[in-house]
């Protein structure tokens, strides 16, 4: 193999040496990567995935409507929603899939999509806060907030805190290095449509494969009693020193009310 090696232009060497290693970092995420095994059924249940029409979320529930619950997408998007929901239709084969239209970066149309659940929906049993956005340029929303601080935080934590009940489990996960599209402002999309890399892949999970946590814990019995908890890769990860700081996550639930304008009827805590 060395000798072989040694007798291609240098160029083909670097070619081959970096296709064999990058081959073998994806057989490690392979093996690695956390796969969620349970064949639990959701006949009867009904489940909220934020941002379902795209990459994790959509994957999250193309697999939740297989097993039987009746999947609400909650997107900003109105005719990308429609077409996800096709997708998820044909490929569970469950026509029990619902549009739900949901800004994230508007407070207005978090309250009017949790009244419209409240108001409309029998039951709650899963609340999957998935979309998420990256932007490269300071960006305010309507309601004065930071774009992508809205739209991954504040949106989610009122609309959590709206449809909140008794009884419940609430955990946290990190799907992993996913190669999805990532719902963001225009600036950050072209940026990235300009500077894609063709071996970004074979460095990150696929969309299915970072679905995987999510689904866990939205059905596996063995969590279904765990709750503020970290998981990584269908299990209990560790949390950074910051994420244990009790009185910093008192804090930033105190603004977080504060600046969503969390009413005090409004805290079912």
């Amino acid at each position: 193999m060395l000798t072989f090696l040694c007798s291609l232009p240098i160029l083909w060497q670097i070619g081959l040496l970096i296709s064999v290693l990058l081959g073998g970092f994806k057989a490690y995420l392979w093996y690695t990567l956390g796969v969620c095994t349970s064949t639990k059924k959701l006949t009867g249940k009904t489940v909220i995935i934020t941002g379902a029409n795209t990459g994790i979320g959509k994957e999250t529930a193309i697999d939740l409507a297989k097993r039987g619950a009746r999947v609400i997408l909650a997107c900003r998007d109105p005719k990308k929603a429609a077409i996800a929901k096709d997708d998820i239709i044909r490929e569970s084969g469950n026509k029990n899939v619902v549009i739900r239209q949901l800004d994230l970066a508007s407070l207005k149309s978090v309250r009017k999509f949790a009244a419209d659940i409240l108001k409309s929906e029998l039951r709650l049993d899963v609340l999957i806060n998935n979309a998420g956005c990256a932007t490269i340029e300071k960006t305010l929303t309507e309601d004065g907030l930071e774009y992508q601080m809205q739209s991954n935080h504040f949106g989610h934590f009122l609309l959590t805190n709206l449809l909140l009940g008794k009884n419940i489990t609430v955990n946290a996960l990190h799907p992993g290095v996913v190669h999805t599209e990532v719902q963001s402002v225009p600036s950050l999309r072209g940026f990235q449509e300009n500077n894609d890399s063709l071996i970004s892949p074979v460095f990150s999970k696929s969309a299915k494969e970072g679905a995987q946590t999510t689904i866990h814990l939205a059905v596996a019995d063995e969590v279904a009693n765990v709750t503020g908890e970290y998981f990584s890769d269908c299990k209990i990860a560790k949390t950074s020193k910051l994420a244990k700081d009790a009185g910093l996550a008192k804090k930033l639930w105190e603004v977080s009310e504060t600046l969503v304008k969390l009413k005090p009827e409004e805290r079912h805590y």
